[in-house]
């Protein structure tokens, strides 16, 4: 090789090596850059975990102590867990059924026992720790519902349950004389044999309410909703079911004495003579 040549060659392998050294170190870049995200995504998924853990027990910690004021003997100490139950409800979708079938259950526990009779149950209240459970049952967020609540046999007197949300509730057998029920939603819901004497049921949503031998003496049904309600051997006397929307209703048996059925909805007054109990006093 001429020394022009030797020189060439030279430089060309200095360049090949350059280039292979650069190459190497870019592959090098990667490898780094991709073991430092690597370490990175390690890192923050640790991190979350470890944040969720901790979650979790600030939860559990919340939920134990509102129980635990539940059975406190101070009414504002058990008030504070009962609000602190829906502040947790609302925080954790986990624990939505749980929680508020704990203030069902509390409202079982603490209304008034059955040895005191209707007729002294008629003129009492619901206790204020007991009102405020069935407010917060009321309006909590339904669709995150895994089964309806459970308030059968309550015996909550007076309540205020004005717009309530207990669609399909259980509420066989209770005992809601004079409850403010005001548009309240209570379609598909199981009142078999509930006592509702005097009770404010204006506008209310009963379409497919199970209304069997329910006692609704003097209730005021003022525009409710009774589509296909199953009312027979309901007793409606002295009811006011103005404008009420009994299309489907099954009225065997009922007693309509005295009940105010002026501008009722689906159903004729010929209709209804012919299955319920009327007389001279029933309105229509």
């Amino acid at each position: 090789m001429t020394a022009t040549e030797r020189v060439q060659a030279v430089n060309a392998a200095r360049h090949t090596l350059i280039q292979a050294a650069t190459g190497l170190v870019v592959i090098g870049g990667v490898v780094f850059t991709a073991q430092g995200l690597w370490y990175t995504a390690q890192s923050l998924d640790a991190s979350r975990q470890a944040q969720l853990t901790a979650e979790e027990g600030q939860i559990t910690d919340r939920y134990t102590k509102a129980v635990e004021q539940l059975g406190s003997a101070k009414l504002d100490v058990r008030l504070g867990g009962l609000y602190a139950l829906e502040r947790l409800a609302q925080d954790s979708h986990r624990d939505h059924q749980t929680i508020y079938d704990v203030l069902a259950a509390f409202v079982r526990e603490h209304d008034p026992k059955p040895s005191i009779t209707d007729k002294e149950l008629f003129t009492m209240r619901a206790t204020t720790d007991v009102a405020a459970a069935l407010t917060i049952i009321g309006r909590r967020s339904a669709t995150r519902d895994v089964r309806a609540p459970d308030l059968n046999s309550i015996r909550t007197p007076g309540a205020n349950l004005s717009e309530a949300y207990l669609m399909d509730a259980g509420l066989t057998e209770a005992r809601l004389f004079r409850a403010d029920l005001t548009k309240a939603h209570l379609g598909g819901a199981n009142l078999t044999s509930a006592r509702l004497d005097g009770a404010n049921l204006s506008g209310a949503e009963l379409d497919y309410a199970n209304l069997l031998g329910a006692n609704l003496t003097d209730a005021n049904l003022f525009r409710a909703n009774l589509t296909d309600a199953y009312l027979t051997d309901a007793n409606l006397t002295g009811a006011n079911l103005i404008d009420a929307n009994l299309t489907g209703a099954n009225l065997t048996g009922a007693n309509l004495t005295g009940a105010n059925l002026t501008g009722i909805i689906g159903v004729t007054e010929s209709e209804i003579r012919k299955v319920p109990l009327v007389d001279e006093t029933t309105i229509f």
